[in-house]
């Protein structure tokens, strides 16, 4: 049977300005990534780096084909050995596919993060790309030996097109 999923490639490079009921994070932060309910990771905890810590932590994950967020959500251990959420950010998957760069080309993306009352808390620093990207229609064109010669090349290549109003006066360029 065919999966229903694609591989994800998100590095946790950094966050800034980390802070819990208005003081500065001072150590123990990790960050939990989930694609949905069944997936999740969680980065190694910093211990030293305050209230900007550094991870530099790839994680490679299995992403349903119906996610529509990847969620991020920093935490802290406290000294009873609690979890204490920090912030919370909510990728929007629009964010790395379907846009002009191809879904396998790495992205680096900053998200200001959201603490448990809805407020401003800090920044996430994050790469992320797609291990697999899906065969789209103009690689199955490839692969069958559809196109058009470019200068005597027989390569074949696909050409990424961006759309252009076409509703200029006719006066103003082409005369």
């Amino acid at each position: 049977m065919e999966t229903k999923s694609r591989t994800l490639e998100i590095t946790i490079l950094s966050a800034e300005d980390l802070r819990i009921h208005n003081k500065s994070v001072k150590k123990n932060a990790f960050v939990v990534v989930q694609t949905d309910s069944f997936n999740s990771k969680t980065t190694k905890m910093n211990g030293k780096g305050g209230s900007s810590p550094s991870w530099n932590d790839k994680l490679v994950m299995d992403m349903p084909m119906h996610t529509r967020f990847v969620t991020l959500q920093v935490k802290c251990k406290s000294s009873g050995g609690r979890d204490k959420t920090v912030g919370l950010v909510r990728i929007p998957v629009t964010d790395f596919i379907g846009g002009y760069s191809p879904e396998t080309c790495l992205q680096f993306l900053s998200y200001r993060l959201r603490d448990p009352k809805g407020l401003k808390n800090g920044i996430l620093n994050v790469s992320i790309r797609l291990k697999e990207p899906l065969q789209a229609c103009s690689s199955q064109a490839v692969a069958s030996g559809l196109g058009i010669p470019i200068n005597g090349r027989n390569d074949f290549g696909v050409v990424t097109g961006i759309p252009i109003c076409s509703g200029y006066p006719s006066t103003s360029f082409f005369r």
